[in-house]
């Protein structure tokens, strides 16, 4: 089972002068540890749950990753995962692209339909019905993807219009992978199918994972996609240090799913979450699945 590290949270430590060096030692850890996957929010203010409030720190994402890529040379990078609604999609496509030109080819695009509408409202981005995000979804995958090919041609959609879809320089190594997130069984999932070389879902528990898998198939089998050429994977919200064991025989679990990565988030000061994921975690879940 590989292991990626979901770095959500900027505020641990509480000096904005320590979010710099805080995050360069956790991946330096992470790189260490064999880490597979180091992805961020796509968020510009926090997420207001019951772990934080709007108003504490956060970075935005692709300057993020930047910084990253200079300090690993490993783990894939992405956000987890880009909302469709932040950047006109060629400029997107532009942006993976460098990413994975600075990284050694490491870029992925984890994408989905944005939903943070306090966020979108405070900053002035437009904030459109739910079912034309997914429309805007599909069509921003589909120039990506012809960015990313040798049809330097227009693009005409219904949201979108390009005259020219030039990407230079190409990313390193064939096109980024394309990872959806979300659970959504009648678009998201459909689009996965359709699209998606990933899919990342939220470990709500075995059960409803193997669900939303077995709606994935279906959807597979309608659009003559293979399945199993999809990576499944997920996020996992729970307790992992303080329930060593219970962790990891939900990751056994959901590796018999054919789950092939899960993503972690801190949980306490990301150095030490970090440290302790590679000395008590890593070494265990490298030999599930």
């Amino acid at each position: 089972m590989k292991l990626g590290l979901h770095y959500w949270n900027y505020s641990t430590p509480a000096d904005p002068a320590l979010i710099a060096p805080t995050l360069a030692e956790s991946v330096r850890i992470a790189e260490q540890a064999g880490i597979a996957s180091f992805t961020v929010m796509d968020h510009y203010f926090q997420m207001e749950t019951g772990r934080s409030v709007a108003d504490e720190p956060m970075l935005e994402g692709y300057t993020t990753l930047g910084y990253v890529a200079a300090l690993s040379e490993r783990m894939t990078l992405g956000l987890m995962v880009t909302g469709v609604m932040y950047r006109h999609p060629g400029l997107l496509a532009k942006i993976v692209t460098s990413l994975d030109v600075l990284s050694g080819g490491r870029a992925r695009l984890g994408i989905g339909a944005s939903w943070y509408e306090r966020e979108q409202f405070g900053l002035g981005v437009p904030v459109v019905p739910v079912a034309e995000r997914f429309e805007r979804l599909e069509e921003t995958i589909r120039i990506c993807l012809q960015m990313w090919s040798d049809d330097n041609g227009p693009f005409h959609g219904r949201h979108y219009r390009l005259a020219e879809t030039l990407c230079v320089p190409e990313p390193i190594g064939g096109r980024p992978p394309i990872m959806i997130g979300g659970g959504g069984e009648r678009k998201t999932l459909l689009l996965v199918a359709r699209y998606a070389d990933a899919c990342n879902l939220f470990a709500t528990g075995q059960e409803e994972v193997a669900r939303k898998l077995d709606v994935l198939r279906a959807h597979c089998a309608a659009e003559d996609r293979d399945y199993d050429a999809i990576a499944k994977t997920v996020m996992y919200n729970g307790p992992v240090l303080d329930r060593p064991a219970a962790f990891l025989a939900d990751a056994e679990a959901y590796a018999d799913l054919g789950i092939s990565e899960i993503q972690l988030l801190p949980d306490r000061h990301p150095v030490s979450f970090v440290h302790q994921v590679a000395e008590h975690i890593a070494p265990a879940a490298a030999t599930i699945g």
